[in-house]
């Protein structure tokens, strides 16, 4: 699937043209349910790559190797096709990039380092929280009017994040440290989608995604050497972890979101990503045989529930540049 086309569906969607005759395009006879659960099935598989390559590899250099092979994937077509948009950008939108590449960067070193330190069903429910922080933030720093659904979700969400917690810290501290990073990684996330909310009004998806990936490799990558964490000499498998990373859940598992975002209801979509953390615990389960504790399960299923209830008032734009895909809400319309 060309991005081009990923990102022009998603466009037509946005303005509210027919699925299938926008501008004349012929109907695409791909099944739309057919590619959310591509992108589901690629997306769960982040969490068991990046455990398998932990086993060699720091968390730092993960995150590093992982946005910049990223960035390597979608530069070939960004340059040559949407070099032309960056021209306009004002100062001030090119440091609003950086900050959203500056906390997508934050996003992947908390997130991944989490998984080395707590289950992987734990670490991948936390980070999923941030549709909330968005309604937070949004309340907090824009005004924005929290609905009574998003109030009740919050609430839900907490007391799974608790228990999560709760679970957790009887299996020693380092478990806890684990859920504050995932925590810290959805904070993060939430922050880089707030910023996109802004920039990708004047900017095709393209053109957004790889000045910001580009900015949080070079971050990442300028923190492992001061940090001196060793970005070679791994074995040739930990190198094919670290390329799968990069590739299917980011590459395959977005690209079908996106496009399947252009064909289906955004609700729809969402409520389909939160089948994500059920994903990679299942993957965790089977391939490196992590069964969740009683009280990571419970925990789950409240945050889950949270996460569903606060994001069911009407949210229909999508992150895509996270490891997990998740909606976000609509910019506020000036009166």
């Amino acid at each position: 699937m060309d991005p081009v086309q990923l990102h022009q569906s998603a466009e037509d969607n946005r303005h509210g043209l027919p699925h299938g005759h926008q501008q004349g395009r012929p109907h695409r006879p791909f099944p739309p349910g057919v590619a959310l659960l591509i992108g589901l099935i690629a997306t769960s598989t982040a969490s068991t790559f990046i455990r398998l390559a932990q086993a060699d590899a720091p968390s730092l250099s993960i995150a590093a190797w992982r946005l910049t092979l990223a960035s390597m994937i979608v530069a070939p077509i960004a340059v040559p096709r949407y070099a032309r948009e960056w021209r306009y950008l004002s100062w001030r939108e090119w440091a609003l990039m950086f900050t959203s590449g500056a906390m997508l960067a934050l996003h992947f070193y908390t997130w991944i380092s989490s998984l080395a330190l707590t289950s992987v069903a734990a670490s991948v429910v936390l980070v999923c929280t941030n549709p909330l922080f968005v309604a937070l933030f949004s309340y907090v720093l824009l005004a924005e009017r929290l609905k009574l659904p998003t109030v009740i979700g919050l609430a839900i969400g907490v007391i799974g994040a608790v228990i999560i917690g709760v679970g957790d810290a009887s299996e020693g501290t380092h478990r806890l440290a684990g859920d504050l990073l995932a925590l810290m990684g959805a904070i993060s996330l939430a922050g880089h989608m707030l910023i996109g909310r802004r920039l990708r009004a004047g900017l095709s998806l393209i053109a957004y995604i790889f000045p910001v990936y580009a900015t949080a490799a070079v971050l990442l990558m300028i923190a492992a050497l001061i940090t001196h964490q060793p970005l070679t000499g791994y074995r040739p498998q930990t190198w094919l972890w670290l390329i799968l990373v990069a590739a299917v859940p980011q590459v395959i598992g977005h690209s079908s979101y996106n496009w399947a975002l252009g064909h289906l209801p955004a609700t729809y979509v969402s409520l389909t990503v939160l089948a994500e953390p059920i994903g990679s615990t299942l993957l965790a389960w089977i391939t490196l045989h992590e069964s969740p504790s009683g009280m990571t399960v419970l925990g789950a299923i409240m945050t889950l529930v949270g996460i569903g209830v606060g994001t069911s008032g009407g949210y229909q734009d999508a992150a895509t540049s996270g490891d997990v895909v998740c909606i976000s809400p609509p910019p506020k319309q000036d009166s």
